[in-house]
């Protein structure tokens, strides 16, 4: 199965350490469930309250392109915190048959 992972952190009081921490993590989840992952994408300094993230709407977009069968998110909140959002992208996503894992805690 192939994977991509999208990877955000959204203020000032985040560094760069968080997203090695979340690559990190998805890789490990990817590793253990037999995934390869493709490429990451990652979006610095910017909230998921709105879809206006550059990596993100990338992602969505080569999502169409049928390339990659999951993305692999952190914690839930990194893909999207708004609800309308949520459930907007996760339906296209289902389009596409594609799901959306997270490493576990």
């Amino acid at each position: 199965m192939n994977a991509v992972i999208y990877a955000r952190y959204s203020s000032d009081n985040q560094r760069e350490e968080s997203i090695e921490g979340q690559l990190r993590e998805c890789k490990a989840f990817a590793e253990k469930n037999n995934m390869i992952v493709l490429r990451s994408y990652i979006d610095r300094a910017l909230s998921a309250k709105t879809d206006n993230r550059p990596e993100f709407q990338r992602m969505i977009k080569d999502s169409s392109k049928e390339l990659f069968d999951v993305i692999i998110v952190w914690k839930l909140d990194r893909f999207a915190r708004n609800r309308y959002d949520s459930a907007h992208y996760k339906a296209m996503l289902r389009k596409t048959e594609l799901r959306s894992y997270r490493q576990p805690k």
